[in-house]
């Protein structure tokens, strides 16, 4: 059966049916950034439609991710030299506990980059996170009292630009990216102790931070990885490889998406060349001559990862130019700058959500003509992405989290069944 935070595409009569969703990790129940929420804030300032800001201690980039009234995020606080989780209740902002993971030396890392960059997962029992201990990656599990369930050092990781992998639950594992600097891999723990049940090889031993998406495609549960001087796809059961691309670029830090109607993977990319790619995930071994459906160096993103909703591919690059593609055609529909931004896209109801460094949120309605509907305003820079769950809307700035509804808005309320 396939299980994991990432929840399997509704089809489209029960869409409607089902807005309220927890947002249980990196981008999403679908890794991808969308919401089924039809209630999800569109208008808001640092005045107004905020329901709560709470000041977090310490700093960190990572996104919050929610289930039922609970909150969690991670955060570095510098003086102390702990990363720590954080659980708020999402009612109203309260903290109700901050546990220390990791206390170490702070590593070397990219002026961009945070020492609490990488987002939890959670599966309603556990949460788990990722730092890096020194020379090692280091992952642990809590339960949602705050106690320490496991912790695990799954490998060595080195790398200048600091650390960035958020774990991604598939069945009983929990995956991780190990691209470095050095021995690079992918590494499954299991979901109970922390121990390793698989850990693949990468080739070429280049750094990348980008967080894998598990779909369905192509008649196989795939895991697509871009990074390591490559896109690929891997079975996540086991980490076999299934396809491979050589390149585009170097280094990746964006997570790819996928359109079931065009049947094409999307990865932005990199550095030192930009590139986007629209790929057929159908292949077997290295596809690199066959399976590349299109490709453009026009709008691509280095940091933020890129959206679909419907045909359309939306994607920002890093000093803020949005663009809007037909997802199969790889035609452009409009282009638009928005302000420097490294937040990854968020969309709900047919609004894609587009969050610059200044904490500007753009708010454009999704089709072939540039709609802007809303340009709202929180008061802090944002490096982390937005979360949307059950008409709230999660923001971390450079030192508060905000809860954002709409006025009149009925307040979010959970069940054990939700």
């Amino acid at each position: 059966m396939w299980r994991t935070c990432i929840l399997l595409p509704l089809a489209a009569g029960m869409v409607t049916a089902v807005t309220a969703e927890n947002w249980p990790c990196w981008r999403g129940p679908r890794g991808d950034g969308s919401s089924l929420d039809a209630r999800a804030p569109v208008h808001w300032s640092a005045a107004s439609n905020v329901v709560w800001r709470t000041e977090l201690p310490g700093t960190g980039h990572a996104s919050p991710i929610v289930w039922n009234d609970r909150l969690f995020t991670v955060t570095a606080v510098p003086g102390l030299e702990t990363r720590d989780l954080l659980c708020l209740d999402r009612r109203d902002g309260r903290m109700l506990w901050q546990q220390t993971v990791l206390t170490a030396p702070l590593e070397k890392k990219h002026t961009l980059n945070s020492f609490a960059s990488s987002t939890p997962a959670t599966d309603g029992q556990s949460i788990y996170v990722a730092f890096l201990d020194r020379d090692q990656m280091l992952a642990a599990a809590y339960d949602f009292d705050g106690r320490r369930r496991w912790l695990a050092h799954p490998g060595p990781f080195h790398s200048m630009h600091g650390f960035c992998s958020s774990p991604v639950l598939y069945q009983d594992l929990v995956l991780l990216n190990g691209d470095h600097d050095g021995d690079s891999y992918l590494v499954a723990l299991d979901r109970q102790t922390g121990q390793t049940r698989w850990k693949t090889p990468r080739l070429h031993h280049t750094r990348s931070y980008c967080v894998p998406l598990i779909r369905p495609m192509a008649g196989h549960t795939q895991m697509v990885l871009s990074g390591d001087k490559c896109v690929a796809s891997y079975d996540p059961a086991n980490g076999r490889l299934r396809w491979i691309i050589d390149g585009p670029t170097e280094q990746f830090v964006a997570s790819p998406v996928y359109s079931p109607s065009a049947g094409l993977v999307f990865i932005t990319a990199g550095f030192p060349e930009h590139h986007i790619l629209a790929i057929r995930p159908d292949g077997e071994g290295n596809v690199t001559r066959t399976h590349i459906a299109w490709r453009t160096t026009r709008g691509a993103g280095y940091v933020p990862s890129p959206l679909v909703i419907d045909k359309y591919l939306l994607v920002v690059s890093d000093a803020g130019v949005a663009t809007c593609f037909e997802a199969s055609t790889g035609r452009v529909f409009w282009a638009e700058r928005l302000g420097e931004q490294h937040a990854s896209l968020v969309a709900a109801a047919g609004r894609v959500y587009f969050l610059n460094d200044q904490g500007v949120m753009n708010v454009i309605q999704a089709g072939p003509a540039f709609a802007p509907i809303a340009r709202n305003e929180i008061g802090e820079p944002c490096f982390a992405s937005p979360a949307i769950s059950d008409g709230d809307l999660f923001l971390r700035g450079d030192r508060s989290l905000f809860c954002v509804r709409e006025i009149g808005a009925r307040p979010a309320t959970r069940g054990d069944g939700f």
